[in-house]
């Protein structure tokens, strides 16, 4: 059995994927948050469509699935709002950081929507990991609260997001899924592009929000894939990863830099994910105990 499992290595590329697009965001400042959101779920709306008419895959999805996948468009589409508003409204380190606290939400709704346990030595990878992203990130005590409760929220709704795509397993095509995500984001982010529409200036613009939507569908896609295909606690945790991503494309791409402390924190985030998918792991190798057969007495 390969130490990566199909799981594990759905969710590397996701979280790559999505450091990706935040660099192109990064590389429009000039452009309100949301717009970019409109443009990326647009491209992500018609890549999903056409790539399930090319599959001959049911674009709504089955019956029995449908109320999960708007569960997951809904809560999917609010999560991205109080997120992109967090990051209008407060420093950019203090709003990923609060956005990190997904993953464990993801795990302890998860003990009550989908029945998964979370074992005793996971709370402490857990906390290891988000240890670290405090140390890497730093948080700013300065938050109002209003602003500190709306990042929270953000982070509760992507957990309730991620536990919809775990609640369905693998029924459902994960085109349906993005595809469902997007029809609920289009219509929240366009009514507030006609209100605050600033015009894209030249190819450039244009070009990084084509990538934008690419990098959307790929993160998607393989994000979906991942919560299908693993248990939550091991897959969410890999969500850690992403600051990972977004240090070293920083500093290739905007020559960030990051002192001692930053270096520290980014060995907790690799020690505490590497400790929970390496315990996964164990726990799967090992022995399912017998259950005794008891003979019947004839009579």
């Amino acid at each position: 059995m390969p130490l990566l499992s199909p799981g594990v290595r759905y969710m590397l590329l996701s979280t790559l994927f999505f450091a990706l697009l935040n660099v192109c965001v990064k590389l429009l400042p000039h452009l309100p948050p949301l717009e970019i959101i409109f443009f990326r779920s647009v491209l992500s709306l018609a890549l999903s469509y056409g790539a399930l008419r090319q599959a001959r895959v049911a674009p709504w999805g089955q019956p029995q699935s449908r109320f999960y996948l708007l569960s997951r468009g809904t809560t999917g589409a609010l999560a991205l709002v109080l997120y992109f508003y967090t990051l209008q409204t407060m420093p950019l380190a203090s709003a990923v950081t609060i956005q990190y606290l997904a993953p464990i939400f993801t795990a302890v709704l998860g003990i009550f929507i989908v029945k998964e346990k979370v074992q005793p030595w996971q709370w402490v990878f857990f906390l290891l990991s988000f240890g670290g992203v405090v140390l890497v990130k730093g948080v700013d005590t300065r938050i109002e609260p209003l602003y500190l409760a709306m990042g929270v929220a953000s982070a509760v709704f992507s957990g309730l997001s991620y536990n919809s795509i775990r609640k369905m397993g693998g029924r459902e095509h994960p085109m349906v899924i993005v595809l469902y995500s997007q029809l609920v984001v289009v219509p929240f982010s366009a009514v507030y592009c006609l209100l605050h529409w600033t015009t894209p200036v030249g190819w450039q613009d244009w070009s990084v929000l084509l990538l934008t939507g690419i990098f959307t569908q790929l993160s998607q896609v393989y994000k979906t894939k991942a919560y299908q295909a693993g248990p939550l606690a091991s897959i969410s945790s890999l969500d850690y990863l992403g600051i990972l991503y977004a240090l070293g494309l920083g500093f290739t791409f905007f020559g960030e830099t990051f002192g001692l402390p930053s270096y520290a924190g980014m060995a907790l985030v690799l020690l505490g994910v590497a400790l929970n998918a390496a315990y996964t792991f164990r726990q799967s190798r090992r022995p399912v105990p017998a259950v005794p057969v008891v003979e019947e007495v004839a009579t």
